[in-house]
């Protein structure tokens, strides 16, 4: 039986909207995606770089953007963080042991704590027993090595655990550690459906 869940935080909790964030810096002039804002994206997510470093690999591509005009687009994929999903997750809490998982930066954080607020933000945390970003843990998904960190750190049986993210191959990384996983469809499931959908039974 599952004691432990293990969630990630964009599409699970808080909404994306990724059309958005494209539009965004399409509206500051970048034409297209080029390969080495991905890695600068990944490199940052695991705290290799500074936000300044961060925000000036964009301004070799968007050299009249400011650095807030960056930060600005950046967070323009962030959207709604609805407040049923806080409820739903707060019934969980002390059921199981709950864990929040997310390939983030410093950028994206601070952003969702200064606009969803202290009290809000607060009662998010207060429902885990810990909360891991990739960029303080220095790992990102779907390396494995970040699971086998939660395990050993909290002594968590991979039977017994759940992992529920929005990416296959970061709940196939999981699922080859062993953890039962629900790769959660966006815009088709939704985390509140955990039980309706016999995820985990009651």
């Amino acid at each position: 039986m599952i004691n432990t869940i293990i969630f990630d935080f964009g599409d699970i909790f808080i909404n994306l909207d990724k059309p958005g964030v494209e539009k965004a810096f399409r509206n500051l002039g970048l034409k297209e995606w080029h390969a080495d804002l991905d890695d600068l994206n990944k490199r940052f997510e695991i705290g290799k770089i500074t936000e300044l470093e961060f925000i000036q690999g964009f301004q070799k591509h968007l050299p009249n953007a400011s650095i807030e005009d960056i930060r600005k687009a950046w967070n323009a994929v962030l959207g709604d963080f609805p407040e049923y999903r806080l409820e739903f997750l707060q019934s969980l809490k002390g059921k199981y042991r709950l864990f929040l998982l997310t390939n983030t930066d410093m950028i994206h954080i601070d952003h969702f704590e200064h606009k969803e607020g202290m009290s809000v933000t607060r009662d998010f945390y207060n429902c885990f027993e810990k909360v891991y970003y990739s960029y303080e843990l220095g790992m990102r998904k779907p390396d494995v090595n970040i699971f086998k960190h939660l395990i050993h750190k909290h002594d968590l049986n991979p039977k017994r655990t759940l992992f529920v993210d929005d990416k296959k191959e970061n709940t196939d990384a999981a699922a080859s550690l062993g953890i039962e996983v629900w790769n959660l469809q966006v815009g088709q499931e939704d985390v509140t459906e955990l039980f309706a959908k016999k995820i985990i039974t009651l």
